[in-house]
């Protein structure tokens, strides 16, 4: 289980946002709401640890995250604005280099990229893809190298319909294995059982 209770973030000397509380158990979703500027990414950011929250405290099965925050890096995936595509590599190794970071026992490589349609383009290196093959190489690291959280900051960006299906169908398995995910989007990802976190300017 991932919790907050009364997250705070400042920005500057701003505060973003205040007194947060949210609970995800395993299979479960939380999509966050709100305008831009509200704190989505912030929230996702923090709960990733590359942020400190002003106030407040995540846990996970109960204990402080900050008491272990690398152990905590090991079990979630976030995917920001950027991809972190390396563009010399192909688009297999690229994937696989992220599996070897994780030293994951099975080699999932193949289905990450059956499971977002990019096989034929597996050996085909990063810089020549389009932005939508390029956003479905990053988010295939999310099959390649199982963690139990995914942290997804707008994840359909460049997406076609196509590659909204593939990460639609790919959250889905995920829950069905009790995976949790917490997502900033403004498109539907079929979560129509999500808890929903409205954030507000402050």
């Amino acid at each position: 289980m991932f919790q907050g209770r009364d997250i705070a973030c400042e920005r500057g000397e701003r505060r973003i946002f205040t007194g947060l509380n949210f609970v995800i158990t395993p299979g479960q979703a939380l999509v966050l709401r709100g305008p831009n500027g509200c704190g989505k990414t912030s929230l996702l950011r923090i709960s990733a640890t590359l942020l400190t929250a002003a106030d407040g405290a995540l846990t996970w099965n109960g204990s402080d995250i900050a008491e272990n925050p690398e152990g905590h890096r090991a079990n979630l995936h976030y995917i920001g604005h950027q991809d972190a595509v390396k563009g010399a590599l192909t688009v297999r190794e690229n994937i696989a280099m992220w599996a070897k970071i994780r030293a994951t026992a099975t080699d999932h490589t193949e289905a990450a990229m059956a499971a977002f349609d990019i096989t034929h383009l597996a050996d085909t290196p990063a810089q020549y893809l389009s932005a939508g093959q390029h956003r479905r190489t990053a988010l295939a690291r999310l099959v390649a190298s199982p963690a139990k959280l995914w942290l997804l900051d707008e994840p359909t960006v460049s997406l076609d319909q196509a590659g909204t299906e593939c990460l639609q169908q790919a959250i889905a398995t995920h829950q069905a294995k009790n995976g949790m995910v917490m997502a900033a989007t403004h498109i539907e990802l079929g979560l129509d059982d999500a808890e929903i976190l409205q954030l507000k300017p402050q």
